[in-house]
C-alpha cells in the first residue's frame, strides 16, 4: 500500500462530518477540504442554487472531478464528503485508492434533529414544512444504510465531544502528530502512522515528507534479515541511497560500545546534518538508534521503524532515546523526538510468540492508565484482533505525551509498573525480557496501590488475570531474591530527592503520579511478589 494522504470522513447528512472533519485536521495539523464547499466554489453558487437549476446529474459530475483533484493533491488532509459522494462506484474506488474511509453513524432521531437545524442548506432533504424534510431524511436514511454499512471502519458520533472522537478518528486512521515534541531536526514534532504493508511505503512517506539525502538504516541483525531488503527496495525507488549497519539482537547491545560504533560507521559514511537515521526493529533499536541520531553531530533526523508489539506501542512513541549502563537500565539517553514513526502490523505476523507476549505487557498497561476498552480486549482477543488494535494502544501514549512531551506529571502514568519493573529487569540480569519484568512490576504496584489505600483489593488480581492470560509472569521467579530487587530500584532514574516515585493504579483507567511510598510498605510488596 502506498503512503496515504487522505482521510475521508463520509456518512448521512447531518452526521457530523464537518464538525469531526476540523477537529480531526486540528488534531493532525493538515489541511481540511470540504469537498461540497469545493463544488459551490468551482461552480460559483450554493449548492442549494445549483441543485434547482441544473439538478443532481450535473451536480454528481461536479462532485467526480472534485474528488479527482483532492484524491491527486500531494498535501496531506482531512476531507469531509457530502452524503452520497460515494454511491458512484467510480467515486468510491478514487477516494479508497487515497486513503481509508470512516463513515460516521448516529441515532436517527439525532439525524433528524440535526438536518432541522440547518434547514435549506441540504437539496435532497429539503421540503416545505418540517414534517416534510422528516420524511424526506428518514426516506434517505433507509435508502442508503446499506451503502453505508458496506464500509468496515464507522464510529458513532452520539454523546461525543468532537475532541475525544478526533482521537477516535486518529486510531481508526492509524494517523497522529506529536506536536508538543519539536526540535531543530523535527520542527512539527513527530508524525505518526500505522497501516499494514508500510515498511515498503518507507521511501515513498519521507519524500512525502520532504526528507532526502542519505539515510542510515540501522537494526539487529534479526529483524535486518526479515525486513532490511523490503525497506531499502523502498527507499531505492524513492531515490534516497541507504548503507545499512546492525548489531546482535538483545538488550545486551543497548550500550556505549555499540552506540560508538554506529558513531564510527556514520562518519566513515559521511552522514551529514541534512542526513536521517533510519531504526529498524523493537525497542533495543529505536533506543540505541534513536540516541545515536540525538548525539552524532548534536543531532540528525531520525525514524523508527518499529517492528515489534513493544515498540510499536511504547518504546518508538514519545521522544525517549537511551543506552544502558552496568548500574542501571537508560540511564544515559535524551528526549529526541523521531520526524516519523511508522508502525507495519504485519510486521507483528513473524514476531515471536515470546515476544508477542513481551509487548502484551505495555498493551495492557495502557489499557490500564487510560483505555479500558483496551484492558478489556486484551482479556479476551485473539493475536490477530491485537494487531488490528495496535493503532488504539498507541493513541493512549500519544495523547499522554501531548499534554505532557517531557515528563513534568502526567507523563509519568506511563511509567506504571515500571518502578518496580525495571529493577525486576535489572536484578535479572535481564534474563527476564522488558515486558516481563512490567508485567510483575504492574501486578506488584497495583498491590502496592491497596496497601496505601489507593486502590480496591481485587485490582491486582484483575491486573494479573489479564497478564497471564498471555502467559505474562506475576510474581518475582524463586531463582530472583527480593533483596536483589529492592537493590536494582536504588538506581532507578525515576528517583526525586532520594526517594522513588511510583505511578500506581486506582482502577482501570485511573492512575495516580508522583507517590512515594514508605520502603517498608515496598518491601513488604516485594516479599508478597517473591510468594505469590
Amino acid at each position: 500500500m502506498s503512503c496515504p494522504n487522505k482521510f475521508w470522513i463520509y456518512g448521512p447528512p447531518a452526521s457530523g462530518k464537518t464538525t469531526l472533519g476540523k477537529a480531526l485536521a486540528r488534531l493532525l495539523g493538515v489541511r481540511f477540504v470540504d469537498t461540497d464547499e469545493q463544488i459551490s466554489r468551482k461552480v460559483g453558487m450554493p449548492l442549494a442554487e445549483f441543485f434547482s437549476a441544473r439538478g443532481e446529474a450535473a451536480f454528481r459530475a461536479e462532485e467526480t472531478a472534485v474528488l479527482k483533484s483532492v484524491a491527486t493533491a500531494p498535501e496531506e488532509a482531512v476531507v469531509a464528503l457530502g452524503g452520497g459522494a460515494l454511491l458512484n462506484p467510480e467515486n468510491r474506488a478514487i477516494v479508497e485508492a487515497a486513503g481509508k474511509v470512516l463513515v460516521l453513524e448516529a441515532a436517527p432521531e439525532v439525524i433528524l434533529a440535526r438536518a432541522e437545524r440547518q434547514a435549506g442548506e441540504r437539496p435532497l432533504v429539503d421540503g416545505a414544512s418540517p414534517k416534510a424534510r422528516a420524511a424526506r431524511m428518514s426516506a434517505l436514511l433507509k435508502q442508503r444504510a446499506a451503502h453505508y454499512a458496506s464500509f468496515p471502519t464507522r464510529i458513532s458520533t452520539d454523546n461525543q465531544t468532537p475532541e475525544d472522537l478526533a482521537w477516535q478518528a486518529a486510531a481508526l486512521f492509524g494517523r497522529f502528530q506529536i506536536h508538543s515534541m519539536r526540535s531543530a531536526r523535527a520542527p512539527s514534532g513527530s508524525t505518526v502512522r500505522v497501516f499494514r504493508g508500510a515498511l515498503g511505503s518507507v521511501g515513498e512517506c519521507l519524500t512525502g515528507m520532504g526528507t532526502g539525502g542519505k539515510v542510515a538504516l540501522v537494526g539487529d541483525e534479526t529483524v535486518m534479515a526479515l525486513y532490511g531488503a523490503k525497506v531499502r527496495s523502498s527507499l531505492k525507488e524513492a531515490g534516497l541511497a541507504a548503507e545499512v549497519f546492525t548489531f546482535p539482537a538483545g538488550e545486551q547491545s543497548k550500550n556505549v560500545e555499540t552506540a560508538r560504533r554506529l558513531w564510527e560507521a556514520l562518519a566513515k559514511e559521511g552522514l551529514e546534518r541534512g542526513d536521517a537515521v533510519l531504526a529498524l526493529g523493537g525497542g533495543v533499536s529505536t533506543d540505541l538508534g534513536g540516541f545515536v541520531a540525538a548525539t552524532y553531530m548534536r543531532g540528525v533526523k531520525w525514524v523508527a521503524l518499529p517492528t515489534s508489539l513493544l515498540g510499536m506501542v511504547d518504546a518508538a512513541i514519545g521522544g525517549k532515546t537511551g543506552i544502558d549502563l552496568p548500574q542501571g537500565k537508560n540511564l544515559v539517553g535524551a528526549f529526541f523526538p523521531p520526524i516519523l514513526v511508522l508502525a507495519d502490523p504485519n510486521a507483528l505476523q513473524t514476531l515471536p510468540d515470546v515476544e508477542f507476549r513481551n509487548g502484551m505487557a505495555e498493551f495492557i498497561k495502557h489499557g490500564v492508565i487510560g483505555d479500558p476498552q483496551i484492558f478489556a480486549l486484551a482479556k479476551t482477543a485473539r493475536r490477530e484482533e491485537v494487531e488490528d488494535a495496535v493503532s488504539r494502544a498507541m493513541a493512549v501514549k500519544i495523547r499522554v505525551v501531548e499534554s505532557d512531551p517531557y515528563e513534568q506529571g502526567i507523563r509519568a502514568s506511563l511509567n506504571l509498573g515500571h518502578t518496580i519493573g525495571h529493577g525486576v529487569e535489572a536484578a535479572s540480569g535481564y534474563r527476564l525480557r522488558h515486558g516481563e519484568a512490567v508485567s510483575i512490576g504492574m501486578v506488584g504496584e497495583a498491590m502496592l496501590a491497596k496497601s496505601l489505600g489507593l486502590a480496591s483489593r481485587g485490582l491486582a488480581a484483575e491486573i494479573a488475570d489479564a497478564l497471564q492470560r498471555w502467559n505474562l509472569p506475576v510474581a518475582i521467579p524463586a531463582w530472583l531474591p527480593a533483596e536483589s530487587v529492592w537493590r536494582a530500584m536504588q538506581v532507578d532514574k525515576k528517583k526525586a530527592a532520594g526517594a522513588l516515585k511510583f505511578a500506581l493504579p486506582k482502577a482501570i483507567g485511573e492512575v495516580e503520579v508522583g507517590i512515594s511510598a514508605p520502603p517498608d510498605k515496598v518491601k513488604e510488596v516485594l516479599g508478597l511478589l517473591s510468594s505469590e
